[in-house]
């Protein structure tokens, strides 16, 4: 395959891909390696930044994807949601934000947190496929929930590790399994 040719290639996978396609990917689909394909998204993510588009190539949730320039945010966010509201309430904004800093972590766990009853939040925030059950406790066989590559990608973030630092806002020795049994 030429340069040009894979160049292409990339753009136009990467037009249609749903989610962030990791390198190794890529790579196997360019026959390229992956440290030469590297080199050719950073190559491509430079020159659209440099020209100026409509668009950026980013990596970000395991992987590389097109997204729409911020210069125009207001442009695209008016065409794409003009009769919509897809915002996440305040209450599911605080559960989406245990969840990320706690997890896996359980709904009673959340409730202790917010000290409100969270079961309609954590239903949309899953149905959002921002969060996922992951599990179950050994004691209660209650439902573990954590955040999903997904939350990573809308928050653009690679990893969890990118949050940001809790303390002072929330302090790490918060017993849940001591305010769970206060709260029953």
């Amino acid at each position: 395959m030429s340069d040009e040719f894979q160049r292409g290639a990339i753009e136009a996978i990467l037009m249609v891909a749903p989610d962030p396609i990791p390198l190794a990917q890529l790579s196997g689909v360019i026959e390229k390696s992956e440290a030469d394909t590297d080199a050719l998204l950073r190559e491509m993510s430079r020159e659209y930044a440099d020209d100026q588009r409509g668009f950026q190539l980013r990596e970000v949730g395991g992987g590389w994807r097109m997204y729409s320039h911020p210069r125009y945010a207001e442009v695209v966010g008016e065409f794409v949601t003009r009769g919509q509201s897809a915002k996440l309430s305040v209450q599911a904004l605080e559960t989406l934000a245990v969840v990320a800093y706690r997890q896996p972590v359980t709904r009673s766990q959340i409730a202790a947190i917010r000290g409100v009853e969270v079961d309609s939040v954590v239903r949309t925030l899953v149905t959002r496929g921002l969060i996922e059950q992951v599990g179950q406790t050994a004691a209660t066989g209650a439902s573990l929930y954590a955040t999903t590559p997904f939350f990573l990608e809308k928050m653009g973030m690679n990893s969890l590790d990118e949050l940001a630092p809790l303390a002072p806002y929330l302090p790490d020795d918060i017993g849940l399994d001591d305010l769970e049994k206060e709260l029953r």
